[in-house]
């Protein structure tokens, strides 16, 4: 072989050598990518071809008892930007900051940020997305589309507000049941992935859900939505009677521990939350603690009953004050009563008689009592905030810190805490434990959880509760309460007047009282129990007088709206109006002043008298007043959820009841 050929042949040989090098080199390096960086390079190809989006399902409804949407989530449409096909940030921006109402400065913010998705605007109003889309179709504008997310909406507007709360652009609840409940109402999260160009841009807005999203729990409360609106009516109108700076009301089953209603005054819509401030938003039924006054008395005496310290019928002798440990206790109108009965103690509320059981009970078993009945503790109901309420410990206590527990002082408790007190004498001296969630449903409607009577503990024997009913239902019928009277029904109750504790705890606002008034009936069956609490109203304070006739107002709907019948002959309600108190009672005290003529706050009007009417009849009366008809049966009107005389504002829609003649 020539020397050329050899030389061909050894160049030939290292060609291939080097090329199996390479070759194996290259090999390797595949290998390398495949098996060690293949993750991180199919993730950096991902990163450039697809869009990853963590989005909400709707959350689960809430309900009233008896299936009324009260909080409903809608599909809305959100706006978002891909900053990387915005060639002119500051200009869009100035163009969509009028019509998203945002401001240019956090426009232009957001339009130049790295990378291929921000949210511009989250669940835009109709009119919001109207004006946008136009503008998009209109100048062609690239980079900006929409997605649809779920947006909640309260159907009631400010119905119930403070119990449901409101949810954030977050979809997480911030306050009220939305928030208590919120990992049970909300939905999963689940990704949505969207291809994409070199760019960017989606391709075909492709968008695959790799797992069915499930919605929420849906959750039933306990309210009954026509009751809550009778609350929140009598409330309103005591609003605009009294001038009060705050108002709260609840309604309970004090036989289940069920909450039929629950409203705090001032009020707001959860569909614009962020239109009122913070103090607004608070449930003033669970977290405003307060002095409860004379309302307290009724468990004093029950305590003093069971422990055998004082009877109904044990006679005292009020003089109209009373020295303890250098504090002088008067009663609360400045007068003396003489020999009298503890009944009649408990009838006029007198205060001297009460200090005096106090100081029989002592500190120990004043504390065991509160403490049995309930308070210096939370509740336990479903919402968030409860407070704890104030008690004093037994080594801080003086004597007179004791004679002034007896009369209601020396003690601040939440409005649901008393209710919950008082409503175990209605039942048999048992305390249950307060609940407003009915049960919970999965997305499917099957049931997952509910909620039973849950009793707490036995405060006093079934016969004192017993007693106390009696003794309380003189207070309405002989004593300082007659004006919460529910015509035609039995009810028993307490009223109470007391100093109003600053904001700060550190002693009291001088001329600022609260007035309120806790009852329960109909006495036959007692089914309902509720508590007035008027914060700060001008003009006359007295429970008696401001705080019992909403307790009547508002019951004498909800008797009605609950289909019980009367014990008694029935009259036309009629909101009664405070009246100047006279001079103070000597003994015997004397009957409560006759109740004057019927004022009708500003821009309501008596409701008119439907019973006995055709349907056709009903129709057009209520028609003409400006009024809607709801009507229920068939044949002849035997009774309607807001009674006559009572103010309504027109457009208000007014259930009929009908039975056939």
């Amino acid at each position: 072989m020539s020397g050329q050929n050899l030389k061909s042949t050894r160049n030939f040989k290292v060609f291939c050598l080097l090329l199996l090098v390479a070759l194996v080199v290259l090999a390797g390096r595949l290998g390398w990518i495949q098996l060690v960086d293949g993750k991180l390079w199919a993730e950096r190809a991902r990163e450039q071809l697809q869009e990853s989006r963590s989005l909400q399902t709707p959350r689960g409804s809430i309900y009233d008892r008896g299936g009324k949407e009260l909080a409903i989530s809608h599909m809305a449409k959100s706006l978002y930007a891909n900053p990387r096909e915005v060639h002119d940030p500051d200009a869009l921006a100035k163009k969509l900051a009028p019509l998203l109402n945002i401001p240019e400065a956090t426009l232009r913010d957001r339009l130049k940020v790295k990378g291929a998705f921000i949210w511009l605007k989250r669940t835009l109003e109709p009119p919001e997305y109207s004006r946008v889309a136009e503008f998009i179709a209109k100048e062609k504008v690239r980079g900006l589309d929409f997605l649809e997310e779920s947006r909640r909406v309260y159907p009631n507007d400010q119905l119930a507000a403070h119990i449901l709360g409101f949810v954030g652009t977050d979809d997480k609840g911030l306050t009220g049941i939305e928030m208590g409940m919120d990992s049970v109402i909300k939905g999963q999260t689940h990704k949505q992935i969207l291809d994409t160009d070199s760019k960017g841009t989606p391709i075909f807005q492709s968008i695959f859900a790799f797992t069915k999203p499930k919605p929420g729990h849906s959750i039933y409360l306990t309210i009954d939505s026509a009751i809550q609106f009778a609350v929140e009516q009598a409330l309103d109108n005591s609003l605009a009677r009294t001038k009060a700076q705050a108002a709260t009301m609840i309604v309970m089953n004090p036989k289940t521990g069920e909450i039929l209603a629950m409203a705090s005054r001032p009020a707001y819509n959860p569909n614009m939350f962020f239109r009122y401030s913070e103090q607004i938003w608070r449930n003033r039924a669970i977290s405003g603690i307060y002095e409860p006054g004379s309302t307290f008395k009724s468990l004093v005496a029950a305590a003093g009953i069971q422990e055998k310290v004082v009877t109904a019928k044990e006679m005292f002798n009020d003089t109209g004050a009373i020295d303890v440990g250098g504090r002088i206790i008067k009663n609360w109108d400045g007068g003396s009563y003489g020999k009298m009965p503890f009944s009649d103690i408990i009838k006029y509320s007198i205060n001297t008689g009460f200090a005096e059981v106090a100081q029989r009970m002592g500190g120990s078993r004043m504390l065991k009592y509160s403490e049995a009945f309930g308070f210096g503790k939370p509740t336990g109901v479903e919402l968030p905030g409860e407070e704890d309420g104030l008690l004093l410990s037994l080594k801080a206590m003086q004597p007179s810190d004791v004679a002034t527990m007896g009369i209601g002082q020396a003690v601040a408790v939440t409005p649901l805490q008393l209710l919950t007190a008082v409503s175990a004498l209605a039942n048999d001296g048992k305390l249950l434990k307060p609940h407003i969630i009915k049960e919970i449903r999965d997305g499917d409607g099957l049931l997952v959880s509910y909620s039973a009577p849950q009793m707490v503990r036995q405060v006093v024997a079934p016969e004192v509760a017993h007693e106390m009913v009696g003794l309380m239902e003189k207070v309405l019928t002989e004593g300082g309460g007659k004006r919460a009277n529910v015509e035609g029904y039995r009810f028993a109750g307490k009223t109470g007047t007391a100093e109003r504790l600053r904001d700060n705890g550190a002693g009291y606002d001088p001329g600022r009282y609260i007035a309120s008034f806790v009852g329960f009936g109909p006495l036959e069956d007692i089914q309902l129990a509720g508590l007035v609490v008027i914060d700060s109203p001008q003009g006359l304070y007295y429970g008696g007088e401001i705080a019992a006739p909403v307790f009547a107002e508002a019951m004498t709907q909800i008797v009605r709206i609950m289909g019980m019948r009367p014990s008694q002959e029935i009259k036309a309600f009629q909101p009664p109006k405070p009246v100047q108190p006279k001079s103070a009672p000597v003994n015997p005290p004397p009957a409560a002043p006759p109740m004057p003529p019927v004022v009708m706050p500003a821009g309501k009007f008596a409701m008119p008298d439907v019973r006995g009417k055709t349907i056709r009849e009903a129709a057009a009366i209520l028609q003409k007043a400006g009024l809607y008809l709801i009507p229920e049966g068939s044949g002849i009107a035997v009774r309607q959820n807001i009674p006559p005389n009572t103010p309504v504002s027109k457009g208000t829609e007014i259930t009929v009841y009908f039975e056939p003649r």
